[in-house]
Formats: C-alpha cells, sequence, structure tokens
C-alpha cells in the first residue's frame, strides 16, 4: 500500500466514524424527544427529505429546527431505532453534491411499521473529536413489516399448479386472474407506459391485485406508432423498469420498437395483468361503499368495475395542444398533430412546415428533411438547445460512478429540491460553456435560444414538461441553413397554399405539423372524473414550494383513492416503489385508504 493509499484509508475511517458518531447522537437526541440537541446536529440551512418512512407521506422539511420539530413529531408513533451504517453499501466517503465536499453515507434503521433506508450528508468534520453537523437527511421506507415483497426467499411457490395435476395450470391460472371475471380488481391504473408498468410491478410484488388498463391494441403501442426514427435520448443505464434491467447487449439509445418489445416483454415476465385495446371512460367515487365506479370499454362492451384506488398512469402527453392559429381550418393541405405524425415517405419533395421547436419539433423536421422533404422549422418561443452528448447527459453522472443502480437511484431520490436546483444551476453553466458554438451558429441562423432560464433542461422538464431540444443533428442543419428556421410571429394567417407571413410573402406547405405539446393533466382529471375533482385536486406537476415536492405526484391526494404517476423512466423506476409502498400500506389498514396520515 502506498503513503497515499494509506492516507486515503486513514481518512475514509475517520470519515466512516464521523458518520458512526453523529447516528448514535441522532438516535439518542429522537429517543430523548428533545428538539434542542436534535437541532445542534444540523446545520441552519439543513434539508430532510422523507419518502413515507417516518410521514406517511413525500415531503421535504428545510431549515434546523424545523427539521427538528418534524423529526418529533412525526417520529412519535413510528419507535424509529437501530440507526447503522448501511454494510450491504458503497461505505461513507467524500463526494461533490451541489458544488460542496461531503462526507455521504448510507443508513438503515427501522420503524415500528417498517424497515427503512437512508442517505446521511454531513460536514467534514473540523477536528478529530468534533462532531459534524447534517446538510441533508433522507429517509425512505424499504419494507413494510409482515407485507413484504413476494421476492428472492419469499417468492411464490407455485404449488398450486406445480403439484396437483387434475388443477388448471399457470397458463389457466393466469388467464383467469387478468379476466376480472368474477372479482373487481384493488387498484386500477390508467395507462400502459413506463408509468403504468412500473406501478403494476411493484404492485404486484406487493401482492395487491391490480389490472392496467391500455386503449392501444399492443402493449408498447404508445411507442411502437411514434414517428419511424425516434430513439430515446438519454442513456439505457437510466432507463432500466424495475426488477427487470435491460440486458447488457442493449444499445446506449435504445430505439423505440425495440423498447416497445421490451415493454411486452416485460409485463409478461412480470405477469402483469393488463388489458389492451380497453378505453378508460370515466370513474366516480363512492365514499359511502370506499371505492371508485369505473367504466372500461373494450371490445365493444362497456365493463363496470369498482377498484379501491385509481392510479392514473397516463402522463403528461395524453391530450394534445392544438392551438387556434389564424386561417389554418382553410389550409389546403394535411394538418397532423406530432403524436399523429409517423411516416416521412409520403412527403418526399413537398414543402412541409413543423411548428414548434421542442423535441418533437426538431425530430419530426429532421425526419421529413432526411427523406427528402422541403422542411421549415417554424419556432414560436425561445428553447433552450443541449448537445446529446456530453452535455445531454450530464444530469446523469450519478449512473456512471460505477454503484449499483439501487445506490445510484437512492442517491437521486436523497437530493432535496434547494440542492437539486443548485446542482442544476451548476450543470446548465458547464452545459452552456460546452455548446457555446452551437449556440452562436444557431442564433446566427435565426433561432432565437432561451438565455433566461439557468437551471437546465431538467427543471424545465419538472416545471412546465419541454421547452428543450437535446441535439442529435435538427440543430446542426439549421446552424448549417439545410433546415431553415421561421418565427411564428411573423406568420400573418395561413390560406390554402402555406402560410401568408407579415411581409406578404408566402410560405408554401403540403404539410403543416403541430409540435405544440400537450395539455396539463388537470385537463385529463377534468375529462375522466369531472370538474369538481379536478378542483378539488389542484395543479399537478410542477413543484410546490411549501412542501418542496411535485405537486399531486408519487402521493396521496385531496381525491380519496387518485394517485398520479409520471415522469421519465427513472422517476416512474425509483417513485413507483414509494407509491405502492403507501398503497399497501391503506390497504393494509396502516393509514386510511388515500388519504395521508395527520
Amino acid at each position: 500500500m502506498t503513503e497515499a493509499d494509506t492516507l486515503n484509508h486513514a481518512h475514509a475511517e475517520a470519515d466512516a466514524e464521523a458518520a458512526r458518531r453523529w447516528l448514535a447522537a441522532f438516535a439518542a437526541a429522537l429517543a430523548a424527544g428533545e428538539a434542542a440537541p436534535l437541532e445542534r446536529l444540523f446545520r441552519p440551512d439543513a434539508h430532510w427529505r422523507d419518502l413515507v418512512a417516518f410521514t406517511w407521506r413525500v415531503t421535504t422539511v428545510s431549515g434546523a429546527a424545523a427539521v427538528a420539530g418534524a423529526l418529533l413529531r412525526h417520529g412519535a408513533d413510528k419507535q424509529p431505532r437501530t440507526f447503522a451504517i448501511d454494510p450491504a453499501r458503497t461505505p461513507p466517503r467524500r463526494v461533490t453534491r451541489a458544488g460542496a465536499q461531503v462526507i455521504e453515507a448510507f443508513v438503515r434503521f427501522e420503524t415500528a411499521p417498517a424497515r427503512c433506508v437512508g442517505v446521511l450528508r454531513l460536514d467534514p468534520p473540523s477536528g478529530e473529536t468534533a462532531l459534524p453537523r447534517a446538510w441533508t437527511l433522507f429517509t425512505a421506507v424499504d419494507e413494510l413489516k409482515g407485507f413484504e415483497e413476494l421476492a428472492g426467499s419469499r417468492r411464490p411457490r407455485g404449488e398450486a399448479y406445480s403439484r396437483d395435476f387434475r388443477g388448471p395450470n399457470w397458463l389457466d391460472r393466469r388467464r383467469a386472474a387478468a379476466a376480472y371475471a368474477d372479482r373487481d380488481p384493488a387498484v386500477l391504473v390508467v395507462g400502459g407506459g413506463q408509468a403504468g408498468l412500473s406501478i403494476a410491478a411493484r404492485l404486484r410484488h406487493l401482492d395487491v391485485d391490480t389490472l392496467v388498463v391500455d386503449r392501444e391494441a399492443r402493449i408498447g403501442d404508445n411507442w411502437r406508432h411514434r414517428y419511424h426514427a425516434l430513439t430515446l435520448h438519454n442513456q439505457v443505464q437510466v432507463n432500466h423498469l424495475p426488477y427487470m434491467p435491460f440486458p447488457p447487449g442493449f444499445p446506449t439509445y435504445l430505439p423505440k420498437d425495440k423498447l416497445a418489445a421490451w415493454f411486452e416483454a416485460y409485463a409478461e415476465a412480470m405477469e402483469i395483468n393488463f388489458w389492451t385495446g380497453a378505453d378508460f371512460r370515466g370513474a366516480r367515487y363512492d365514499d359511502a361503499a370506499g371505492h371508485w365506479i369505473a367504466e372500461v370499454r373494450r371490445d365493444g362492451a362497456t365493463r363496470t368495475l369498482r377498484p379501491r384506488h385509481i392510479v392514473l398512469a397516463t402522463g403528461a402527453s395524453d391530450l394534445p395542444n392544438l392551438p387556434q392559429i389564424a386561417g389554418l381550418s382553410g389550409f389546403a393541405g394535411r394538418v397532423l398533430h406530432s403524436s399523429q405524425y409517423a411516416d416521412a415517405a409520403p412527403w418526399a419533395g413537398r414543402p412541409a412546415l413543423v411548428i414548434g421547436t421542442g423535441t418533437s419539433g426538431h425530430d419530426v423536421a429532421q425526419d421529413l428533411h432526411s427523406n427528402g422533404a422541403q422542411v421549415t422549422l417554424v419556432q414560436r418561443s425561445p428553447t433552450l438547445v443541449v448537445d446529446i452528448e456530453p452535455s445531454a447527459q450530464l444530469p446523469y453522472t450519478i449512473y456512471n460512478e460505477g454503484r449499483a443502480l439501487e445506490e445510484s437511484d437512492l442517491i437521486a431520490a436523497s437530493t432535496p429540491l434547494a440542492l437539486f436546483e443548485q446542482s442544476h444551476r451548476l450543470l446548465a453553466a458547464q452545459s452552456r460553456a460546452m455548446d457555446r458554438a452551437l449556440h452562436a451558429a444557431l442564433e446566427r441562423a435565426g433561432f432565437r435560444l432561451n438565455t433566461e432560464d439557468e437551471t437546465g433542461w431538467q427543471f424545465m422538464y419538472l416545471t412546465r414538461g419541454g421547452g428543450y431540444y437535446f441535439n442529435v443533428g435538427c440543430s446542426n442543419l439549421i446552424a448549417e441553413g439545410r433546415i431553415p428556421v421561421r418565427q411564428f410571429a411573423d406568420i400573418e394567417r395561413f390560406v390554402a397554399d402555406g402560410a401568408r407571413m407579415t411581409d406578404g410573402s408566402l410560405l408554401r406547405a403540403d404539410l403543416v405539423v403541430l409540435a405544440t405539446g400537450y395539455r396539463g393533466q388537470t385537463a385529463v382529471v377534468e375529462r375522466l372524473f369531472g370538474t369538481a375533482v379536478a378542483e378539488r385536486i389542484g395543479p399537478i406537476w410542477g413543484f410546490d414550494r411549501a412542501t418542496q415536492e411535485l405537486r399531486n405526484m408519487y402521493a396521496p391526494t385531496a381525491q380519496r383513492g387518485l394517485w398520479f404517476i409520471a415522469g421519465s423512466f427513472a422517476q416512474c423506476r425509483i417513485n413507483s416503489k414509494y407509491l405502492a409502498l403507501q398503497i399497501k400500506a391503506a390497504e393494509a389498514g396502516l393509514v386510511p385508504a388515500g388519504t395521508a396520515a395527520p
């Protein structure tokens, strides 16, 4: 061992000891129930994020005094104990988070109803005997006692069909389970994309009877029917579904059809009850009975189901946003929303306009150009552009640190909003520096860049669901003048053969693609559950600055028995666990069904 190795080992031992001493002091202060000693363990600007472990909620508390008070208040009936460094994970070590060096430690502990995990970030101690203070504390339920996942040593044994040769076999039982001829599901999941599959798989492992309904004809059609050239724009190691990671030979950027086929295989392997071609028509809640009365149209017939919970997993791309554009109704060519666009071949050699400069707008324009169309991209508002590599991948650095996926997910989940925002400010600045030459070329081509948002593309996604583009080549085509850009404000109105510009010129088109995004989830709730439910719930998605969490996501809502899950593959993989555990807790009577604990 070299001298440097010896020194690093000594630092690692000291950091691990500092974390152990902090946990011992923390446990003692919690047990004593006194706020003052507990508060002294935290920095004044400390944050505590809890996923169900203490609060039965998804919530963040900031400030040492507020953290201490909340821990004591919520821990009183949970009886938290046995806090220790998690021996199964990476030992405590110094890392840089949000631009600051901290000691990061994975911890385990128990409460009366659950086994829990956590992540602790401490300021490095100022001396050998000094007790460090915590910058962030993350606590999360890992499993409910008595209601553990049916996996590993608890996996189903299959004796009902493997020992009785006269009875129904496995396939017979699977078909009967999925038919729901003699029962109702406990949970009805609406939408069968990554969100719906993730929560359904989690609930099945918790032995909660769950049915997924999706209006598409095949599992995976929500990806399969998108435009021909589509691939995912983030890398494969970030996008695994729960329990069943992609094979190691899968490509870095997954093609849509390969992903669609994987969805089918995943649903089969996870034994998810899934109705395809099933149109969820809406539901009303029966307060007296404690369940929903839901209608699903399938195979020409309407089936009434009475689940205790409905999980809306339709995401933010269910209802297309179709803006009113002057004269477009009189346009003689074809008008498509980007969700309807599939094939560029019929438009080879013909003029086309793509309205909107988010990801879909750029991808559709590039697809049309590559197939010989004379395409013009029409910009409605300034857009953030980041190169697909390396700048777009910067937020996923933790997934390239050589850790197990579960560890990386814990680090991602453990970051409170304030640190998350600061991290992304730093990443956005780094990204702008990397992409400076590309940005300059785009501006010379007349493209308007979003220069006001300093937190980068991921915050734009979390707050508004779009407004950015990962450059996979379209920006280069724009910079080279091969795909011209015009501003929407310069269009006076549409006429039969194209767009009449304010300067009197005509921008001819046979095709107009509206890459104008989607209406928010509130519009979906209004359509399916009525205006009263939508108003009771309030805004969905975007951050609630009071709780420092996404609004109405992965947690109880003001409407009993109604839950929401959406987001990226990583968000769905991570948060489906905590959503499923909340539903299981409600089913087990640990908390009132579909409501928050007091």
